[in-house]
C-alpha cells in the first residue's frame, strides 16, 4: 500500500524488452535499505524491485501493466522523470489517501491554467471510470494523491500547488499527456455494493 505522497523523483535509465519489459530506474533512495522483492510505486504503478545498485533498481513490467498504464502509450523512455514512493510501513503517516498502486486506466490532460500560484488541471477520464470520481473525493494521478475540485461527465479538475509541482513531475506536465489514474478504493467498493442492492 501507498499514500500518494511522492518521496522521490527518479528517472528511467533504460528499457529492455525480453519477454516482459524491464526498466532500470535511477533514484535517490538509500538502496541498501531496499530489499529485493520490495514494492516501489513508479508514476503510480506498483513495481517489484528485482535487482538494484547504489542509486538504481530494476523492475519487470508485465504486458498487462503496460496495456493499462501510460507506459503503453510510449510515455516512458530513457530520461523520463518518474514520481516514486516506497511502500507504506506500519506506523508511517498516512498523509494522502490509501493507494494500491494498481492503475485503473489512463486519463488525459485536456487543459491547464494558472489560478493564483497554483495550476488548475482538467483531465478526461475513461468513461468506465468517470462514475467513480466525485467532487472533493481523492484520486491518484501519476502516483500523486490529489483532491478532485469538480466533475462534469468524464472530465474533472484538480489544483496543483507550487510545492507539489516542485517535488514531483507535475512541473513537467503538458496538455495531451497521458496520466496514470487510480480511483479511490472506497469509491470502487461503494459502487460495487450498490450493484448488489435489491
Amino acid at each position: 500500500m501507498f499514500t500518494g505522497i511522492v518521496t522521490d523523483v527518479g528517472e528511467v535509465r533504460s528499457l529492455t524488452q525480453a519477454g516482459d519489459l524491464r526498466a532500470r530506474i535511477g533514484c535517490h533512495y538509500d538502496m541498501a535499505g531496499v530489499d529485493i522483492g520490495a514494492s516501489i510505486a513508479c508514476e503510480g504503478v506498483c513495481l517489484t524491485v528485482v535487482a538494484k545498485g547504489e542509486d538504481w533498481f530494476d523492475a519487470e513490467i508485465s504486458a498487462e501493466t503496460v496495456s493499462k498504464t501510460n507506459i503503453g502509450r510510449n510515455s516512458w523512455a530513457p530520461g523520463r522523470r518518474l514520481n516514486l514512493e516506497r511502500a507504506l510501513k506500519v506506523g508511517d503517516e498516512l498523509g494522502g489517501h490509501i493507494v494500491s498502486g494498481h492503475v485503473d486506466g489512463v486519463a488525459e490532460i485536456i487543459a491547464m491554467h494558472d489560478e493564483g500560484d497554483s495550476t488548475r488541471f482538467t483531465f478526461r477520464a475513461p468513461e468506465a471510470l468517470a462514475r467513480y470520481i466525485a467532487p472533493k473525493g481523492s484520486v491518484a494521478l501519476n502516483g500523486t494523491s490529489l483532491t478532485v475540485n469538480e466533475v462534469e461527465g468524464s472530465t474533472f479538475g484538480v489544483n496543483i500547488i507550487p510545492h507539489t509541482k516542485a517535488v514531483t513531475t507535475w512541473g513537467d506536465a503538458r496538455p495531451g499527456d497521458a496520466v496514470n489514474l487510480e480511483i479511490d478504493t472506497l469509491a470502487r467498493y461503494v459502487a460495487r455494493l450498490q450493484e448488489w442492492q435489491p
